[in-house]
């Protein structure tokens, strides 16, 4: 259940857009972020929604004396990215939704340009902007390429505008097309919804492309326990994090590979995580990383196999792109393995 608390005076009364952040435990974060928003060089009207996840830091006080104009939904329970964002998407009023994370801030011009690249193309379409580092505004990436694997690979190409997903941290859409894809499965919790997302979308023809242009700051992995790799600290992430990602790519994978190559794929992905965790628990002298991430996710077919056959069944029965547009987003490498060797084993909380 969920609590609304509805804005003040000054929120619009048909906005155009409508900016969705999802918070949890982020009083810090959060002025960054809302003020990114309201600093924004547009003439556009713009509402901003907060779905605070059972935050036990004062988010929602926060909200509600310093920014009476916010649409704030606070939530009793822990529900996780999918339902905070759907929540959000189901009461917002714009045209369309940008999903923002709070520990992301919006360059001036940010919604001026989303605005413009979507009018401009006059198709419906998800849209992202260049994902600069928070700290030394080195860009991370332009949306994603996916590995067979469904391992996300960064778009760096300065050329390169159609990707194979953009993350959830500045996710552009028509609110409408929102609905029509069924916003975020809430089966996925958090990690990788977007990933899902963006793939269901490109299944069905629409584009799913990185705008060249203005960007966003992001502290990666503020909020859910690092995946973020320093070349001096290596990869860091968590077992929580971990173990949604493994298991939701494994999910991403079965239902949304076309024709038989998924077999093939799955069964070569399934033995490479049993082997990767057997590596890892062998190398930290310790069988958590392999009971509580790698067999759950290898499990993932065989325990959910009626739910993923039918979600499969309506992804593949709504595909309209060919095979070879779809691997068109595809890289034919390990990106696990060029990881590794670049940044050693990761570190695991």
């Amino acid at each position: 259940m969920a609590v609304v608390f509805h804005p003040g005076l000054k929120a619009p009364a048909h906005p155009r857009v409508s900016v969705c952040i999802a918070n949890f435990e982020g009083e810090a974060l959060l002025p960054a972020c809302i003020d990114s928003v309201q600093a924004q060089a547009t003439d556009a009207a713009i509402e901003i929604l907060v779905h605070d996840d059972c935050s036990r830091d004062r988010s929602v006080m926060l909200l509600r004396e310093r920014y009476p104009q916010v649409h704030v939904i606070a939530s009793d329970e822990n529900v996780g990215f999918c339902i905070g964002n759907n929540r959000m998407v189901a009461r917002a009023r714009g045209d369309y939704v940008l999903l923002l994370n709070n520990d992301a801030a919006l360059s001036p011009d940010a919604i001026d340009r989303l605005l413009e690249a979507a009018e401009l193309m006059g198709r419906p379409a998800i849209l992202t902007l260049p994902q600069l580092d928070w700290d030394t505004g080195i860009l991370v990436d332009r949306g994603c390429l996916l590995d067979p694997f469904f391992n996300p690979i960064p778009n760096l190409d300065p050329v390169r505008d159609d990707v194979a997903y953009v993350i959830g941290a500045c996710l552009w859409c028509p609110r409408e097309t929102w609905r029509a894809l069924g916003g975020f499965p809430e089966w996925m919790e958090s990690i990788g919804e977007d990933l899902y997302l963006c793939g269901l979308a490109r299944s069905r023809g629409l584009a799913v492309r990185a705008l060249r242009g203005s960007g966003y700051r992001h502290r990666q992995g503020a909020t859910f326990g690092g995946n973020r790799a320093d070349d001096g600290a290596g990869l860091r992430t968590s077992i929580k994090r971990r173990r949604l990602s493994e298991r939701n790519k494994t999910r991403a994978l079965i239902i949304l590979t076309p024709t038989w190559l998924v077999w093939p794929l799955l069964a070569l992905h399934l033995a490479a995580l049993l082997v990767e965790g057997i590596a890892l628990s062998a190398l930290r002298r310790n069988a958590t990383l392999l009971r509580e991430v790698y067999l759950p996710a290898i499990a993932t077919p065989f325990r959910e196999w009626n739910m993923l056959r039918a979600c499969r069944n309506e992804a593949q029965a709504t595909r309209t792109i060919s095979v070879v547009r779809w691997f068109s987003a595809v890289r034919w490498q390990l990106r696990k393995v060029w990881m590794l060797a670049r940044y050693g084993v990761p570190t695991v909380r």
